[in-house]
């Protein structure tokens, strides 16, 4: 099975070099070469341009930054049209089903050609060491088709698929919805309790005794309380956008996101304060200058 492989940023490039590792033959494109130079080193093959490398695969996958980057690549960069007879295309890219429905309609279904939409959860560190969350949309002889790479890139029994083509895509930005959510919300009631005099590893202990304990707070906040790790892995103006394909999703099929949409904005002001590129947890930051101080762990006051 030949792969072609797009897009080798902080998430593409590790799964790339897996598949490579893994005994695959790769070819891989990313719009910077040098990015391809280690997957290169370790015997994929370089393709100049989005079409050249589909050309080359019977399963194409892309891991891009955004729905505008994935329709320019199949369809202006010519990958959907490349692509052989009997080829799959594996969208792993957060994106959105509107996107990759242009593609099909387009390209793909006029020729018979499958796609499946799976993006992924857990981070630079879970694409560098397989243990991805996979979440994928689409059929399920596709899916079966699709599953030894998808072994290879996630963990196996969090390679799930969650329905027809786009409910990858969706539960995909519905996870990131609800997670930086949390990331506001703890961060709001960190600031009032420890402004309010509590100190906070005993205001931490407490919340996670209680009903309002949560996986956020006790494993996800660690890196900020521990060492200050407000994740530059993965960048401001990616999370931004991943709130905002939230929020038009929900404007698209009538459901209301106030709630959603106030944590873009308070996000957005993040990305405003400490730019661009800086880590997806930055938020907290805000909360942090609210309440005076760093919400750092003193492990000495920490209770059980």
């Amino acid at each position: 099975m030949r792969i072609g492989f797009i897009g080798l940023g902080n998430m593409g490039g590790h799964m790339a070099r897996n598949l490579i590792e893994a005994g695959y033959p790769v070819v891989v494109h990313d719009s910077r070469e040098e990015s391809a130079a280690q997957h290169v080193g370790l015997g994929a093959t370089w393709a100049a341009s989005p079409a050249a490398c589909a050309a080359e695969a019977d399963v194409l996958i892309t891991m891009l930054p955004n729905p505008r980057i994935v329709e320019d690549v199949l369809l202006r960069g010519g990958a959907a049209a490349a692509l052989p007879d009997g080829a799959l295309w594996i969208d792993m890219s957060t994106s959105t089903p509107a996107a990759a429905r242009r593609v099909i309609e387009e390209v793909l279904a006029p020729r018979g050609l499958r796609m499946l939409d799976a993006p992924v959860s857990g981070m630079a560190k879970g694409a560098r060491t397989g243990t991805l969350q996979i979440f994928v949309g689409g059929e399920e002889a596709d899916f079966a088709r699709a599953l030894p790479l998808f072994e290879v890139l996630g963990d196996p029994p969090k390679v799930m698929l969650v329905g027809g083509q786009g409910a990858g895509y969706t539960v995909k930005l519905m996870i990131n919805q609800l997670w930086f959510s949390h990331l506001v919300a703890t961060s709001e009631v960190l600031a009032m309790g420890v402004k309010a005099g509590v100190d906070l590893g005993v205001l931490r202990s407490a919340l996670l005794a209680s009903p309002a304990a949560s996986n956020f707070l006790e494993n996800d906040m660690m890196g900020i309380v521990e060492s200050g790790d407000y994740d530059e892995s993965f960048a401001m103006v990616l999370a931004c956008k991943d709130l905002g394909l939230a929020v038009d999703l929900g404007r698209d099929i009538g459901v209301s996101t106030e709630l959603s949409a106030l944590v873009e904005q308070i996000y957005r002001r993040a990305k405003a304060r400490y730019g661009d590129l800086s880590g997806e947890m930055i938020p907290v930051k805000l909360y942090e200058e609210l309440a005076g101080q760093d919400f750092r762990l003193a492990k000495e006051t920490e209770v059980s």
